[in-house]
């Protein structure tokens, strides 16, 4: 069995985050670790509290797993501080670590700020070169290539500069704002188009984990980029298309729309 790590926050309601990660993993068919960056307390409706782990306790976590159960993929989401950011760095790059994608999470889904100002340099001048590949959103890769983006052109132009800068493959995500969910993937100054099914569904709490979690899934598994952005794209088709409903606010996909076992009756 293939196996793949996520170093990202804890969500106490379970929609996004580790948990959203270990899920996501599982129904793609690996085996899921994870590496606690922060404990958060949030719901649906937003983020009430967020507590770190330390930087020597983040390095034991991340020790431990290449120790033991080498993952063949590594998902890293919300790390809010630039000593968490230089940790994982350091353990990364002594473990020879493969496949990386990073979910450069900067927003909630219900607003709320989920990084601090000064770990944002550090993600770049840090993080983001030792990645295969890169999922932000439109506000994120505003952030990452200095450009405001308000169409597909736009994209095109901030997906290829922030490629160009680190040096990885990028899929910038779309969305209502711009098109109908459209992806595009930019990588070796090349983009490719990943059409998306509008679903109206309000409840897209934790979609960004979910994604980039589904592609370090299925790079673990062997597919190259393209498939696994493909593959990626549509297990969170599914996920939204399910309508599951929970909570207040912006509520979580349903993770097992396609589980089928004896278990789960």
């Amino acid at each position: 069995m293939k196996k793949a790590l996520t170093i990202a926050g804890s969500d106490s309601c379970g929609g996004a985050g580790i948990q959203a990660d270990i899920k996501t993993m599982t129904m793609n068919g690996v085996y899921a670790m994870s590496a606690i960056t922060a404990l958060t307390a949030q719901n649906t409706t937003g983020v009430t509290g967020i507590m770190e782990v330390t930087p020597e306790f983040l390095k034991e976590q991340i020790d431990d797993v290449f120790n033991d159960i080498r993952p063949n993929a590594v998902k890293i989401g919300m790390v809010s501080s630039r000593e968490l950011i230089e940790t994982i760095v350091d353990r990364l790059k002594a473990f020879d670590a493969e496949n990386i994608v990073v979910d450069p999470v900067m927003v909630a889904t219900s607003g709320s700020r989920l990084i601090n100002e000064d770990a944002i340099a550090t993600l770049k001048s840090d993080l983001l070169p030792i990645a295969d590949v890169i999922t932000p959103n439109i506000p994120e890769a505003e952030v990452l290539s200095g450009i405001p983006i308000h169409s597909e052109d736009d994209m095109i132009k901030a997906a290829g500069m922030i490629s160009e800068a680190y040096n990885c493959a990028v899929l910038c995500k779309g969305g209502h704002s711009i098109n109908d969910a459209n992806d595009l993937l930019y990588e070796n100054g090349k983009y490719q188009w990943f059409k998306g099914k509008r679903i109206d569904n309000p409840n897209t709490h934790g979609t960004g984990c979910t994604l980039s979690s589904a592609i370090a899934s299925n790079l673990a598994k062997g597919f190259d980029m393209q498939s696994s952005v493909q593959r990626a794209k549509d297990y969170i088709l599914g996920a939204l298309a399910d309508m599951l409903d929970l909570g207040k606010g912006s509520g979580p996909m349903n993770h097992m729309f396609n589980l089928n076992s004896s278990f789960a009756d």
